[in-house]
């Protein structure tokens, strides 16, 4: 039975065996290939999303848990790098390998939609998932600095940001899955897979 979802502010619908991952579904089925793979298990921030406004990690978690929900990617936050954050690390000139930025401005871009001027410690806390094997750690943080400071209220990504944070507000949270029941899923979905994730 197909899934559907929001997608970067468009309806979409994908048929896919469930346990699939979204990162995959994100990659191999959609075409959006901005979002990462890193580690796999959920704890580099590679391959960090949006659902309802809350960054994610998008390598095991399965498509099933996506349904009815609003995922935004890189690709969503705007179509000409005009977003504040984008327009910063461009700036700052953030990137070195350039691996795990969309991983680290989709979870700076949550924290910027939540605090319009945050702290050097709201800036550690929101980013301390995301793994940057460059070290670029202190640009990272000067760079979020400066896209507080140009960030506008009519920036085109803020009320679909907006709208994803009212609907997670809205719906009951749902229970986190164990690392035991990750781990499975992910199993799972390999073994589903002849010859395994590209």
């Amino acid at each position: 039975m197909p899934i559907e979802f929001t997608l970067n502010g468009k309806r979409q619908s994908v048929d896919v065996v469930p346990q699939m991952p979204l990162l995959w579904v994100l990659r191999d089925t959609l075409g959006l290939t901005g979002t990462k793979f890193g580690c796999g298990m959920a704890l580099c921030g590679a391959c960090t999303v949006h659902i309802n406004g809350q960054p994610t990690r998008s390598c095991t978690l399965p498509i099933s848990m996506i349904a009815g929900k609003s995922v935004t990617t890189i690709e969503g936050l705007s179509a000409d790098n005009s977003h504040p954050i984008q327009k910063a690390w461009i700036e700052v000139d953030v990137p070195q390998c350039g691996y795990c930025q969309s991983g680290q401005i989709m979870s700076a871009a949550a924290l910027l939609a939540k605090k319009a001027n945050p702290t050097d410690a709201d800036i550690d806390e929101a980013m301390r998932g995301n793994i940057c094997r460059c070290g670029t750690y202190q640009e990272i943080r000067e760079a979020i600095h400066r896209a507080a400071e140009h960030r506008t209220v009519s920036h085109p990504v803020e009320p679909v940001l907006q709208a994803s944070i009212d609907a997670r507000a809205a719906a009951s949270a749902s229970p986190t899955r164990s690392a035991s029941a990750t781990a499975r899923s992910l199993r799972e979905w390999r073994s589903d897979q002849a010859g395994g994730a590209q």
